[in-house]
């Protein structure tokens, strides 16, 4: 007998440890399919909610932010660099803590698009998710931009010409917002951060044993 969990995902498509978390929790569900399956849900977080259409250089951005160095950034990179290709994930170049041609840029139109998904089933957020992290981090394009984000959804099996009505409009505007503000009154102020059943929280890209034995421990509660 299975036991079933919910796991909603905080996390923002331009994060690079969202992507190590994400691909470290999917091998952890490997390991435990045959006790634990999962109803998985991404949720909406902006690391740079007032950043502009045009981006900003990322190590420009990331120096700034945090107060360190060009040269800790780029060791920063490197790291994740590692931790991604250990996880089977390919971090190009200077993008391992940004793509779009080594920027960072505004993800709400992506979580938005990311909203419609989750209301279609069948595994189509995720695949959308996946898309996104592999169009920013690996092939360097924009999550900003609307040619970028329809070429994805088409990708996943989305209906096209649906994606550009809402990205022409402010359709989920209300509801990305409406999540956003949740998970922040709860805390949340950074991602990714894996809330499991609505009350166990893992914060960071923990290694995949470390979502295993969570994962084990949880449901092993009832």
């Amino acid at each position: 007998m299975t036991t079933t969990l919910k796991i909603d995902f905080v996390s923002d498509v331009s994060c690079p440890w969202c992507v190590i978390g994400l691909k470290a929790l999917d091998q952890a569900l490997v390991r435990v399919a045959s006790d634990i399956t999962v109803d998985l849900h991404f949720q909406p977080f902006e690391l740079n909610p007032t950043m502009g259409p045009e981006g900003q250089d990322i190590t420009e951005h990331i120096t700034h932010k945090y107060g360190i160095s060009a040269e800790q950034a780029e060791a920063n990179r490197e790291a994740i660099r590692q931790r991604g290709a250990a996880l089977g994930f390919t971090f190009s170049g200077s993008n391992a803590a940004g793509g779009g041609r080594s920027r960072t840029y505004n993800t709400f139109d992506a979580h938005r698009l990311l909203h419609w998904a989750e209301t279609l089933g069948e595994g189509r957020q995720k695949a959308l998710k996946e898309g996104l992290f592999n169009a920013y981090f690996t092939d360097g394009e924009s999550p900003a931009s609307h040619d970028v984000l329809l070429k994805l959804a088409a990708e996943v099996g989305l209906d096209a010409d649906r994606a550009a009505e809402i990205l022409s409009s402010d359709e989920y505007a209300a509801d990305v917002r409406e999540r956003e503000n949740f998970y922040q009154s709860q805390g949340i102020h950074s991602v990714p951060a894996i809330i499991i059943n609505d009350k166990h929280l893992i914060s960071g890209g923990q290694p995949v044993e470390v979502f295993e034995q969570a994962l084990r421990q949880i449901a092993a509660q009832g």
